[in-house]
């Protein structure tokens, strides 16, 4: 099976069993940009973005405690297992939008909470979306 046929399956997995909008979770995918295996840093904080969503190693500590592995464990999973990926960036997305109770916020919340960086990439995720026919211009209602 080709990786982008696999991203496919694990990204639509993923969006089910968290409960999140599989169009929002291709559009973030296309933002991120990563793959798996790779991992990008460090950022301005030390930390690095991991695999095909780019999930920042801030999240390695939760997610190695709630999963019951060590941290490098974690962090592999994570950066080399395309559907561990996934399923950590839709679960990032559920929880953003059950405390905004928004997912405009939350979408802007899963790359930053300060609101100029947010509502940034929130800006290049819709575009994606477009750019993907996964959401209409309001002109072209």
């Amino acid at each position: 099976m080709a990786m982008s046929q696999v991203i496919a399956a694990c990204l639509m997995l993923a969006s089910q069993t968290y409960s999140v909008p599989p169009a929002v979770l291709v559009g973030i995918y296309q933002v991120e940009g990563g793959k798996p295996g790779q991992a990008v840093g460090p950022n301005k904080n030390g930390t690095y973005d991991l695999g095909p969503m780019q999930i920042n190693t801030l999240w390695v500590p939760e997610l190695s405690e709630k999963w019951g592995v060590s941290n490098n464990t974690a962090l592999q999973w994570i950066k080399d297992d395309p559907c561990t990926n996934m399923g950590v960036a839709a679960w990032i997305l559920r929880n953003h939008m059950n405390e905004t109770g928004n997912l405009s916020q939350a979408i802007a919340h899963y790359h930053s909470r300060t609101p100029k960086y947010g509502m940034k990439y929130k800006g290049k995720v819709i575009e994606a979306m477009k750019t993907k026919g996964l959401l209409r211009n309001e002109a072209t209602k």
